[in-house]
């Protein structure tokens, strides 16, 4: 058998000539297209590469840009193949396909072209927390919070450019809050000692109208011990474990419970951050009014956003594990506070109950407080 191979430019084609016994026939070559075509100037960084083949199959299909290749993906058929994420933009590619038509007959194609500079751009930071915290351990309930610096309507592709691995998996899912933030939440709290990766393939995805992200970033972070935390603020104490072994039970005192505002939330919280000491003001009042303080409290681990934390008591000692005196933090005795404070990881699990005011979803880290199946309902994907 006679074949014949002819070397393509762009997306032409050829036509072969092979022979068989009964003579020779003609046999069309297969037909490769790629998009974007050959000298495009503004290709849509999003819409990423497509070849295909007609009249044959694809054999091999690289992409490279600025010295390395772009992954990509082949159907079960291996008549198309696809750039796995988008592209970036402002970057000159170049693509090489081969394929071949019944009789193994190969035909060549070949683009090279430019993707569009975007008009406006967008960023996107972890929360402070995982970002300014490199190198530290964080609870089984830690949350991947990110910040973009522009609106995103196109909730969708930024969601689908967002990669979580585990070395222990466990099932999770994005929800948005608002426009400018997505969370990422576990089903269920994160297996213990583990690494925790997230690449985020942002360069290309086009996040609105004429908004494009012009970079990838990836960050590594290891989730420490199982450090859960029940507070009882009937009972007036909270028990800690630590990988599922209890290591302390403390005596302890909660909001009063006079207002609303002087109540402990009930429900799921994480610890967010710790200081030592810190300010606390009482909050909509000043100097002179009922029920006004301005103190410098140690060994304080912030739980909320609604002024909540778990510190070391200044003063009332006779509170502590007989009746809740606060002002809705949980306070505890010096040694004790002392003692949670240091090894308080942030992300750690802390679950209050015994009060009438319960846990806003949105307050701080509380994410927990919504079920899986109302979470789920936040991400843009179905």
């Amino acid at each position: 058998m006679l074949c014949v191979w002819l070397a393509l430019t762009g997306c032409e084609t050829q036509t072969h000539l092979g022979t068989t016994a009964g003579g020779e026939t003609t046999v069309p070559a297969a037909k490769v297209t790629i998009t974007p075509a050959q000298g495009t100037k503004k290709a849509r960084p999003d819409k990423g590469v497509v070849v295909t083949a007609a009249g044959g199959t694809l054999q091999s299909v690289t992409v490279r840009a600025k010295g390395k290749d772009v992954p990509g993906e082949f159907n079960a058929q291996r008549t198309q193949w696809r750039s796995k994420w988008t592209l970036r933009p402002s970057t000159s590619y170049t693509v090489n396909a081969v394929a071949k038509n019944s009789i193994g007959t190969a035909s060549q194609a070949f683009s090279s072209f430019r993707t569009l500079k975007p008009k406006k751009t967008i960023d996107v930071s972890l929360d402070w927390i995982l970002e300014n915290n490199r190198g530290d351990t964080y609870g089984v309930g830690m949350p991947i919070i990110l910040n973009f610096d522009r609106a995103v309507s196109n909730k969708a592709a930024v969601e689908r450019a967002l990669e979580v691995t585990a070395e222990k998996p466990v099932e999770g899912a994005w929800r948005w809050i608002g426009d400018r933030q997505v969370v990422y939440r576990t089903k269920e709290y994160w297996a213990a000692h583990q690494k925790v990766t997230l690449k985020a393939r942002l360069a290309g995805v086009r996040a609105a109208k004429d908004v494009y992200g012009t970079s990838d970033f990836t960050r590594t972070f290891e989730i420490g011990a199982a450090r859960i935390t029940k507070v009882d603020l009937k009972k007036h104490r909270s028990v800690v474990t630590v990988d599922g072994k209890k290591k302390r039970t403390i005596p302890v005192s909660g909001g009063n419970g006079s207002t609303l505002e002087y109540t402990t939330t009930s429900g799921v919280h994480l610890t967010m951050e710790k200081n030592n000491p810190t300010r606390m003001i009482s909050p909509g009042r000043k100097k002179g009014d009922p029920g006004y303080y301005d103190e410098l409290i140690g060994w304080a681990v912030r739980i909320s956003n609604s002024g909540e934390y778990l510190h070391q008591t200044a003063g009332e000692e006779y509170c502590l594990g007989r009746a809740n005196c606060s002002h809705g933090c949980v306070r505890q005795p010096a040694g004790d506070a002392i003692w949670f404070y240091k090894n308080a990881q942030p992300g750690d699990v802390v679950i209050i109950k015994g009060t009438r005011r319960k846990l806003e979803w949105n307050n701080g880290w509380s994410f927990w407080q919504l079920s899986w199946e109302k979470w789920k309902k936040g991400s843009a994907l179905d």
